[in-house]
């Protein structure tokens, strides 16, 4: 099934934003946190470890090419200001109606009027309890106190008066805030006076929670809805803790919908009625007067929250009765997350129902315009001249993860990968029933030989103490599991390796990666995370005397206009692929080798790093096949052609904050202690460690003097030449260094070990609180004799890894001797068979 058509749809589709409310100056003293957040005082404080927050921070920060940190993402918009931090928003989320409310009250916010660049229709939703409000705290000539009939002029009066005094789109009420929705249409006369003679006793200004009162209110309100043919929002389910949830359950409004006055009432429920979504779709399906919204609840909850809680509203509520908003309040970024997130979660559920069967592609195309504008164009009766978006301003590439239980007739096969000790990528595929019924309880069988295989046979080499004697068991790791973005019903997914289900056996390199990991934060509290650069030759097939060689696909220069351009088919596949797996490509472009290119991914926690790279090599060997090229990630491919390396970007994380960069400004490089500790640890241990990053003979053929690789060991301030280049990118403070960058790891590497050998050192440069030596800011060679050179060799690497001690107690002595027999076979083998290297085109 190909749902290109609907991807195209969803991203090219017109946003009505029918649910919104003002934007404040950029030195309001309400705080930017909140932009993530319904939390208020001490909760707010525990805020930054939801799910929903460090994703949300996470995409502001992509969206201004800003660290990702608070504080980062804070200092951008103070030193951008609002006007360009609003236009940067709202030209992501291409939104081409506003309605706001403007009755949420908050310090220097703009009026409706300053909104009208945000969008080519900007109307107003008049919030009725904030009107009241504004009533009641008007002096009455004489100064006496407002009788309920007075009121009740005044109030209806200037209900019927604006829609004809300002373009108003549609009541709104807050009646869930204040006490709750089961609400009285028929409330006692004496009741109203008493709550209307409470609320003007306490005094000014004016708050109205009197329940009869409120239902007062809301019940003269609907009146003049269904007399202007207004619709009316209502906050229903979670919010800020002012509300009693146990309240806003949407239930609670059945006496409003029974009551033959409000027949032909149009009321909106906001918000997915989350925690009561099911309850919502309910109302939907068999009142007609009942709509819904699901703003706040996207893109507030998790991913897997705002995805149940749209696929809740579908399961009863007909399409062309749900709404898309963003409840965007006080700062531009909320509008954008809003958008952003609504496109790929409503892209996710239309997926599926394609995919359950549900819908049709065409079916599910007009859903999602019904869902984006249309809906709300015909119930807020807006006057809109649809406008055409290109995809060139694509607000939303990463498409939410599709967690589908489809049928084995949509899915046919799951492939099953792993990674072996050589850094080969290798997968079993097994039919998606019996992967369903058998593989994720009981997995697959593998023999213990895999994690001794080299790269020039496909059997254990003899020191690994590895043989063909033994099982283990391939367990699927559910959580990396997706759909194959270049075939059709076919998924694949990560395995770890276990003795028996639950029992990780000591080899697997994935659980050594989560063991070494679980140690940082055990001992210091800290994370890492990691961001790979993927170099690779693109190369076409010739004939040559008979003969098929493997040839650059062109012959141009660095970052070359014409180059990209060639390639560029293939890469807006490969781009598109990898957006569907949620992986981040920063930037791309052709390198200074013949063929050559570089692809940068986003940085995120290192299991999902290494994760993310095992797919992206996936995803572009793949998709070259599929162009009749091939994709090759070796480091020399060719020896007298440029080298190819997987450097890797790494930062120091705690509590969300990046803390390898220094804070105060007192650091001498630019990092903080620990950043410092944990990078000199690397620095020391780095001839090991090229074992494990560097992990064949043409290895060093890359690692060379000259060539951008780091060939000395020794490290610099953005000094290509150094194997360990500390980094200040666009939007980090001149003199500080957010992450730093390791030039010797390449294509052939395995990610997790490698990674994990890294931590390693960095941990123990933690422990033994290990100081840099001074940075050099020359190339390195100029100081031969100065500067210990890197191994030259996999043998000296080897060498140097058998004469270090650390990586015992890390990487477990067994799996140790598997990598070194492993190594030391590659050593022997490519010592004797010189040529045999060009064959690994085929296998990296």
């Amino acid at each position: 099934m190909d749902f290109s058509e609907l991807r195209t749809a969803v991203e090219e589709a017109e946003l009505v934003d029918a649910h919104a409310h003002n934007l404040v100056a950029v030195d309001s003293s309400f705080p930017f946190i909140k932009a993530f957040s319904e939390a208020d005082g001490a909760a707010l404080s525990h805020a930054p470890h939801s799910l929903s927050f460090k994703r949300s921070l996470k995409e502001v920060a992509e969206l201004y090419g800003c660290e990702k940190s608070l504080e980062a993402v804070e200092e951008h918009r103070r030193v951008a200001g609002v006007e360009a931090i609003s236009s940067r928003c709202f030209e992501a989320a291409r939104i081409s109606a506003l309605l706001i409310d403007d009755g949420l009250k908050l310090d220097k916010m703009y009026g409706i009027d300053w909104h009208k660049s945000a969008a080519p229709v900007v109307g107003r939703i008049l919030r009725i309890e904030s009107l009241a409000e504004q009533i009641l705290d008007e002096e009455l000539l004489g100064g006496s106190s407002w009788t309920l009939d007075v009121f009740t002029e005044t109030f209806v009066g200037k209900l019927k008066s604006y829609p004809f005094s300002y373009l108003i789109f549609g009541l709104k009420s807050i009646a869930a805030y204040r006490s709750g929705l089961e609400i009285s249409t028929h409330v006692n006369r004496k009741d109203v006076e008493e709550g209307l003679s409470e609320v003007q006793q306490a005094g000014k200004p004016v708050r109205i929670s009197n329940k009869s009162f409120i239902d007062y209110i809301f019940t003269r309100s609907l009146e003049v809805a269904v007399l202007f043919d207004l619709p009316m929002q209502i906050h229903t389910g979670f919010g800020d803790k002012d509300l009693d949830l146990r309240l806003s359950n949407p239930l609670h409004l059945r006496e409003v919908l029974e009551d033959k006055r409000f027949s032909k009432s149009r009321i909106v429920l906001l918000h997915a009625s989350y925690l009561f979504s099911k309850e919502a779709s309910y109302l939907a399906s068999v009142y007609p007067q009942v709509y819904l919204d699901f703003g706040l609840a996207i893109p507030k909850l998790s991913v897997h929250g705002m995805i149940s809680s749209l696929k809740e509203l579908l399961e009863l509520a007909p399409i062309k009765k749900v709404m898309f908003s963003t409840d965007g309040y006080a700062f531009p970024e909320t509008f954008y997350l809003g958008a952003k997130k609504a496109r790929e979660v409503v892209f996710s559920v239309l997926h599926e129902a394609c995919a359950d069967g549900d819908l049709s592609i065409p079916e599910a195309i007009e859903a999602a315009k019904d869902i984006f504008s249309q809906n709300a164009v015909q119930f807020y009766k807006i006057d809109l001249a649809v406008r055409s978006f290109g995809l060139a301003n694509s607000v939303s590439s990463n498409f939410v993860k599709v967690k589908s239980n489809d049928s084995e007739n949509h899915v046919s096969f799951v492939r099953v990968f792993w990674a072996d000790a050589s850094g080969q990528q290798r997968c079993r595929v097994v039919p998606a029933k019996r992967f369903n019924d058998v593989v994720t309880k009981n997995g697959i069988g593998l023999t213990f030989a895999c994690m001794g295989m080299t790269s020039f046979t496909d059997g254990p080499a003899d020191e690994t103490n590895l043989t063909g004697v033994g099982e283990i068991r391939l367990m699927p790791d559910l959580s990396t599991k997706w759909r194959i973005p270049w075939v059709e019903q076919e998924e694949m997914v990560l395995a770890n390796m276990h003795l028996k289900p639950g029992e990780a056996w000591e080899y697997c390199p994935r659980e050594t990666l989560q063991r070494v990991s679980k140690i940082l934060k055990d001992e210091f509290n800290l994370e890492m995370n990691a961001g790979f650069e993927n170099e690779f030759f693109l190369l076409k097939s010739t004939l040559r005397d008979g003969k098929e060689e493997w040839v650059p696909f062109d012959s141009t220069p660095y970052c070359s206009p014409s180059s990209y351009d060639a390639a560029s088919p293939l890469f807006h596949k490969v781009i598109a692929a990898l957006q569907s797996l949620n992986i981040t490509v920063e930037q791309l472009h052709a390198e200074s080798g013949k063929g050559q290119f570089e692809m940068a991914l986003g940085h995120t926690a290192c299991l999902h790093a290494a994760d993310n790279l095992i797919y992206t090599r996936e995803v572009i060997r793949a998709i070259a096949r599929k162009h009749g090229l091939l994709a090759t990630f070796m480091p020399k491919y060719a020896l007298d052609e440029i080298g190819s390396g997987a450097h890797v970007h790494l930062s120091l994380w705690q509590n969300g904050k990046n803390v390898f960069m220094a804070s105060g400004g007192s650091s001498q490089h630019g990092m903080s202690k620990v950043g410092e500790e944990f990078m000199a640890g690397v620095l020391y241990h780095l001839p090991a460690v090229l074992a494990f990053t560097a992990p064949i003979p043409n290895s060093y053929d890359r690692i060379q003097p000259n060539t951008w690789s780091g060939a000395y060991k020794c490290w610099g301030k953005e000094n290509r030449e150094a194997p360990l280049r500390t980094a200040c990118p666009p939007g980090i403070q001149s003199g500080l260094v957010s992450n730093f960058e390791i030039k010797s790891f390449d294509g052939c590497a395995n990610p997790h070990l490698g990674l994990a050998a890294i931590l390693a050192a960095g941990i123990d440069g933690l422990r033994r609180q290990l100081c840099l030596p001074k940075p050099i800011d020359t190339n390195p060679s100029s100081l031969e004799g100065e500067l210990q050179r890197l191994p030259k060799s996999l043998s000296e690497s080897l060498e140097a890894l058998k004469e270090d001690d650390l990586f015992k107690d890390f990487i477990g002595e067994k799996l140790l001797v598997a990598i070194k027999g492993v190594r030391k076979a590659e050593i022997d083998y490519y010592d004797k068979h010189k040529d045999a290297y060009k064959q690994l085109i085929h296998r990296y």
